[in-house]
């Protein structure tokens, strides 16, 4: 049950859309999946806090440590660095924006929003399968907060990884999620007990993650949740430090 005034969630993208883990004054913690981020966003109450693990802010250029964060936060989470992407710029995440029914046209379109972020990065740099296939959620909230600037202070970007290293006394975890992009249960057993010492009853992290959902999904979800407490209770830091701003003032930094 939250002890916190105003009502807090952690989201992670998933199959389904998006996964929230949420906590209002007095309740007793959920979870549920929506469809949008937008459909998330106006189902929370107006103060609510929410931390996502998306990234958030795109620059006109980016250089070797990408959009900033991602250079800040590799170094904390040792060998769990790999789970940080390299995002590109706005006009690379925003090149290629149509769908995809052939894995011939995602391949390609990849390869055109590649070139794109080679033009827009000092050095070139192409775009990862993996940092590619996240590009319609990050355009999703993207343009929620061009739309509706209010909600910049109250969306913010998280990263498990680093979350988790946060809570674990600047340590990272010392056993992956996923081996081989199969769920790895050493490494979410780990994690669970983590959550479970920061506050997390057993029962409900035992539970199967909604339909829509993978369990790690669930998981990551949930450790959001403790960042955007944080974030309530004053706690939390942003990297960097300040938060940069894109062209639309919208901050770049990750919070833990």
């Amino acid at each position: 049950m939250s002890d916190l005034p105003v009502a807090i969630a952690g989201v992670d993208g998933c199959k389904g859309g998006w996964i929230a883990v949420r906590a209002d004054p007095g309740q007793a913690t959920t979870v549920q999946i929506y469809a949008a981020f937008a459909a998330l966003v106006a189902d929370l109450p107006s103060n609510a806090i929410v931390a996502v693990d998306m990234p958030i802010g795109l620059p006109d250029v980016t250089h070797k440590g990408a959009r900033g964060p991602e250079g800040l936060a590799r170094p904390l989470l040792k060998q769990r660095q790999s789970s940080v992407f390299s995002i590109p710029s706005r006009s690379a995440v925003h090149a290629e924006t149509a769908p995809f029914t052939t894995l011939d046209e995602w391949y390609a379109a990849h390869r055109r929003a590649s070139e794109v972020a080679r033009q827009t990065s000092d050095p070139p740099r192409a775009i990862s399968i993996q940092a590619f296939g996240i590009f319609a959620k990050i355009r999703e909230i993207d343009a929620l907060l061009i739309a509706e600037p209010q909600l910049r202070a109250r969306i913010c970007e998280s990263h498990p990884e680093v979350a988790f290293c946060r809570l674990n006394g600047g340590e990272p975890m010392s056993l992956p999620k996923k081996i081989k992009g199969m769920v790895h249960q050493a490494g979410m057993a780990e994690r669970k007990a983590l959550l479970c010492r920061c506050g997390y009853d057993a029962d409900f992290l035992d539970q199967s993650a909604p339909r829509g959902a993978a369990a790690d999904d669930f998981l990551d979800a949930a450790v959001m949740m403790l960042v955007a407490g944080r974030i309530v209770r004053g706690e939390a830091r942003p990297l960097p430090d300040p938060p940069l701003l894109d062209r639309h003032g919208i901050p770049i930094t990750i919070w833990s």
